[in-house]
């Protein structure tokens, strides 16, 4: 993804596209996966912990990307792939490697709809699958 593309996909949901945001915005896209805050300042050397933590912040607030608890004890992030808000369909299946501790998107293995009692409306899911990657096999 190009500076252009990212400032564009920032200014749709609102974000003024500065120079720290588009670089978190587009490390994300790169990894092309869920991480954690520890991950992209491990990836991002010359960023703060603070700054990276409140871009991501609002990137949350404007709907840009989602968070999702793999077990580890660690938020994980993820860019937002539809129009507008974060839909349940961009909460898809993910897998978590207990042995490398990586977090992948199974983004073409969507969440079964769930039969929900009268009254009851669903804001997020989290539908996890725990165990060896390829990788780790």
């Amino acid at each position: 993804m190009t500076h252009p593309e990212s400032e564009s996909a920032l200014k749709q949901r609102g974000v003024r596209p500065t120079a720290m945001r588009i670089l978190v915005y587009e490390e994300l896209e790169r990894a092309a996966r869920p991480l954690s805050l520890r991950e992209l300042e491990e990836r991002m050397v010359t960023a703060e912990r603070s700054t990276i933590f409140r871009t991501l912040t609002l990137f949350l607030q404007h709907h840009l990307i989602h968070s999702i608890e793999d077990g580890s004890g660690a938020q994980k992030y993820e860019i937002c792939r539809g129009e507008g808000e974060c839909t349940l369909d961009d909460q898809h299946i993910h897998f978590y490697c207990e042995r490398c501790h990586r977090t992948f998107c199974l983004r073409q293995t969507h969440i079964p709809p769930v039969e929900l009692p009268e009254g009851f409306r669903p804001v997020s899911v989290n539908y996890m699958i725990h165990g060896l990657c390829p990788d780790c096999r």
